[in-house]
């Protein structure tokens, strides 16, 4: 099967699985984990229909994803992967998200740093300025294996809400899990769950704050997760096979 015939089907999957749980298909993007590939494959993504991609390393990203956004200016990058802070001014240059905010440390380097180097500011009232949002951020969760990044609880995210939205230069738009790597559905169903659930009370006690963005599943539970309310699914494997055997 071609990288088009692969994002098809799983486009397909994707929308009976919206179907099953009474929900529109459009509510779910996907994205195409591109880690340990090449541009010409992310090429072949991309015309197929596939503008939004995620990345773990940051060196990795910068070496592949600067030419392709000079071809296709639409392309929109999310860091995927745990964010070391002495990576993160190089992180600003190629990522338009990170999803992976898990630690308190590393919202205050971002948000400094983002400030410094991004196009923060707009025309204001009365010809002064105003800062403007310029990096999309989701707060991490854990909810699966003890070995994966992630605030531990809803009262740890609490705080990281109001870290974050104390950065004008941070576009707070949701929150990110990953399931623990079992064949038990009811626990990956449970992890999905949890996330949902922070979503919920995390949205009655910040209404003012974009929580839209629920980012969970992968290639081999996407199908739960849009069952149990994901709005984009990181789907690697199943569009671009495993490199050199690494899992994506």
């Amino acid at each position: 099967m071609t990288v088009k015939d692969r994002i098809d089907a799983i486009r397909e999957r994707i929308e009976k699985a919206a179907l099953r749980s009474g929900r529109k298909c459009g509510e779910i993007s996907l994205m195409g984990v591109s880690k340990f590939h090449g541009a010409k494959e992310i090429e072949e993504a991309v015309k197929a229909g596939l503008f939004l991609f995620g990345e773990s390393r940051v060196q990795e990203a910068a070496e592949k994803f600067p030419a392709l956004k000079e071809t296709y200016p639409a392309l929109e990058l999310h860091l995927i992967g745990s964010l070391q802070r002495n990576k993160v001014k190089n992180a600003l240059a190629v990522f338009d998200g990170i999803q992976s905010l898990d630690r308190d440390e590393l919202i205050t380097t971002l948000g400094t740093l983002a400030a410094k180097t991004g196009e923060t500011r707009n025309p204001g009232m009365n010809g002064g300025t105003e800062k403007k949002p310029v990096l999309k951020v989701l707060l991490e969760l854990h909810t699966g294996e003890a070995s994966k990044s992630g605030y531990p609880d809803e009262d740890s995210l609490s705080r990281a809400v109001e870290m974050a939205a104390s950065f004008p230069c941070l576009k707070l738009s949701g929150l990110m899990t990953m399931a623990p790597f079992t064949e038990d559905e009811s626990l990956i169903r449970r992890s999905f769950r949890k996330l949902y659930a922070a979503r919920d009370s995390l949205r009655r006690r910040f209404p003012e704050e974009d929580f839209s963005c629920l980012s969970m599943g992968m290639s081999g539970d996407f199908e739960i997760a849009v069952e149990e309310g994901s709005t984009m699914v990181r789907v690697g494997t199943a569009i671009f096979g495993s490199p050199r055997g690494e899992p994506n």
